[in-house]
């Protein structure tokens, strides 16, 4: 009996260790994949939010940004999620009319309760910041420029976000903020974000691009100078930035903005007339009535007003644009300079360096003359475009842009014959300089203008949370893959043992 159940019994244990083995090569892969999905599960964003409103001197843009709590070398990793452009003119224009303005924002600021979780509503930062146009207001009559922004501060208060305030924002910050935003999008403060660069390196990364920024009241230039001194103290910032440090020149000529620019032009234009000019920076057949009221209605026009006939300007457009050129450059005094270098009105103003991003009005004006392609255009084609399209009558520009507005499409041939003169005469880009401008409004979906770098600078003052903490201390976790792994190897090659030599275990069990 014992010879018959021996055989037997060797088999139906052979047969088993064989399954038990199998068994537990199953068991120590769920352990594998249970320890490591535990240790990886996707953690909860921990995600913080902000709101600019770009106040300027046309249109009010309201911008929301979302950042990690976690910040990158003490700089939170802003993304733009919304824009909102405001209906309307800009705020200074409610100076006598602040009751309309709880209208005016509500749109936008519905919109940007929309895209925020409610949960984080009160510790979403709310600002305000008002440009060149609140600051001429605030030139000519300081009573309404604070009545604006009281108004405002009031509306704004009522929403549940963490309001933090409004106020005017300087010339300098304005320019700077934009240049913040330009190098933050192009990935020169990082090397993680690139752009245009398919093989990025070290010192090509950290090369600064300086910014060109044009309103409708004031214009800016910001950029990193190479190994040059800046002499005046007035146009010099500190930004420390992603653990580096930037020594940045910035200067913001108010009355500079297109706008503020053609009602200067305007105003030494009719000196001298009965009140009819015929002005060679509108096209050919034009014609338009401005009260002469509203043309010295600005602090920019300082000029006398003179006494004439009818209180009407009538201008008739002639369309020259070497003649137009002309009047655009006495708006530069460059007669005297007590620095090294200037741009214009005595001014100071570094070697310029570097690739420059041109945006807002410098944009939007080079869009509709199709020169913000990649491919960069020389000075002389820009000036051979605008000498054409100043040549043409305005009733062949109506039948070829009827789709836009009357007033913009006018002031085309002024505005790119003063872009040109801006950058050549007043910034003195030269015709080797003249194809590192890039015309730009958008980078990686994020509008280039200085809210965003507002935002990201704001950031510095927001203390960075502890990133949310994994279920197993990293020590532990390796040890156990470890373990398990060595489990895995030893089942495996004791399951290939038994399977290819049975016999070994049985001789074990005899």
């Amino acid at each position: 009996m014992e010879d018959v159940k021996g055989p037997g019994l060797k088999r139906f244990c052979s047969k088993n260790i064989l399954v038990i083995v199998g068994f537990s090569c199953v068991m120590a892969v769920i352990a594998l994949i249970a320890v490591g999905l535990t240790q990886n599960k996707a953690l909860s964003k921990n995600i913080k939010y902000g709101i600019v409103l770009d106040a300027g001197s046309s249109h009010t843009t309201l911008y929301t940004y979302m950042w990690p709590a976690e910040k990158e070398n003490d700089t939170g990793v802003v993304n733009q999620i919304g824009q909102c452009q405001v209906k309307g003119p800009g705020i200074s224009k409610y100076a006598y009319k602040p009751h309309e303005l709880s209208i005016y924002l509500t749109e936008c600021m519905e919109k940007a309760r929309q895209m925020i979780p409610i949960s984080r509503y009160h510790e979403t930062p709310l600002y305000l910041g008002a440009t060149a146009g609140m600051r001429l207001l605030r030139l000519k009559n300081p009573n309404l420029a604070e009545k604006v922004l009281t108004k405002v501060t009031e509306i704004l208060e009522n929403y549940p976000f963490d309001f933090k305030g409004a106020r005017i924002i300087t010339g300098i910050e304005e320019g700077a903020y934009g240049w913040i935003t330009i190098n933050y999008l192009l990935g020169k403060f990082t090397k993680t974000i690139t752009w245009f660069s398919l093989l990025p390196n070290e010192s090509t990364s950290q090369e600064t691009y300086g910014a060109l920024d044009l309103g409708g009241a004031s214009t800016q230039i910001t950029f990193v100078p190479e190994n040059q001194m800046i002499e005046s103290p007035d146009n010099a910032l500190f930004f420390r930035l992603y653990g580096r440090d930037y020594n940045v020149y910035t200067h913001s000529f108010l009355c500079y903005g297109k706008d503020q620019a053609l009602l200067r032009k305007l105003a030494k234009d009719l000196w001298g007339t009965n009140g009819i000019i015929s002005d060679s920076c509108f096209n050919r057949g034009y014609s338009r009535v401005v009260n002469i009221s509203d043309l010295y209605n600005s602090p920019c026009t300082k000029e006398k007003q003179p006494v004439l006939p009818s209180q009407k300007l009538q201008i008739h457009g002639a369309g020259n644009y070497q003649e137009c050129q002309k009047s655009v450059l006495r708006l530069f005094n460059v007669s005297y300079c007590s620095y090294s270098s200037c741009a214009f009105n005595n001014v100071f103003l570094p070697k310029l360096q570097g690739h420059f991003g041109a945006f807002s009005a410098y944009y939007y004006v080079m869009k509709f003359l199709n020169v913000t392609s990649q491919e960069p255009h020389s000075l002389k084609q820009m000036t051979d475009m605008m000498e054409e399209f100043c040549s043409r009558s305005w009733e062949e520009l109506k039948e070829h842009f009827g789709n836009v507005k009357e007033k913009y499409l006018s002031e085309y041939c002024f505005a790119g014959t003063y872009i040109v003169a801006l950058l050549q005469s007043g910034y003195h880009f030269t015709p080797d300089s003249w194809e590192k401008i890039h015309f730009m409004d958008t980078i990686r979906n994020a509008d280039v203008g200085w809210t965003l770098g507002y935002m990201l600078n704001l950031t510095n003052m927001i203390p960075a949370e502890q990133p949310m903490s994994t279920p197993l201390p990293h020590s532990t976790y390796v040890s156990l893959m470890v373990l398990f792994s060595l489990i895995l190897v030893a089942l495996m090659i004791l399951a290939l043992i038994i399977f290819h030599n049975p016999s070994y275990f049985r001789k074990d069990l005899v």
